[in-house]
């Protein structure tokens, strides 16, 4: 087995604010630009509950693009940093998890939150590509 500190990432998470179209019906956003649509081999939509919390883990193997509607708080592992960045309330933030790169999410509004996320890996529960890593407590 290869030691943790190993499979730490230390690329870079890239993060992007997208436009997000709202009205009295809602909001509308693209997690993902037409030039970056190819490649992905499994894409997942979260819905996650006040308070609750998602991720506490890294893939092996996958990069992980994840699309998080706030208000959310976003914490990641790069190397031996640990880093942290809060989605507001109505935006949308796309943050590129590289392989190694451990990530969480946690629901801090009051009502549920949305993400969408693709990763280049499948979802095999015979072959998994995540390992846990608590970034945040549960």
């Amino acid at each position: 087995m290869i030691p943790a500190a190993s499979r730490m990432s230390s690329t870079p998470v890239e993060i992007r604010q997208l436009q997000v179209h709202a009205d009295g019906r809602g909001a509308v956003f693209e997690p993902l630009e037409p030039a970056l649509l190819a490649g992905w081999r499994n894409v997942h939509t979260v819905v996650t509950q006040p308070g609750a919390v998602r991720g506490n883990h890294r893939h092996v193997r996958g990069t992980e693009v994840t699309a998080v509607f706030g208000p959310a708080l976003v914490r990641y592992r790069t190397g031996a940093r640990i880093e942290e960045r809060q989605v507001p309330a109505g935006q949308a933030w796309r943050f590129v998890f590289p392989p190694g790169t451990a990530h969480a999410f946690k629901n801090t509004g009051t009502t549920p939150v949305v993400m969408v996320s693709f990763n280049t890996e499948e979802h095999d529960p015979a072959r998994p590509d995540a390992e846990r890593e608590e970034l945040i407590a549960p």
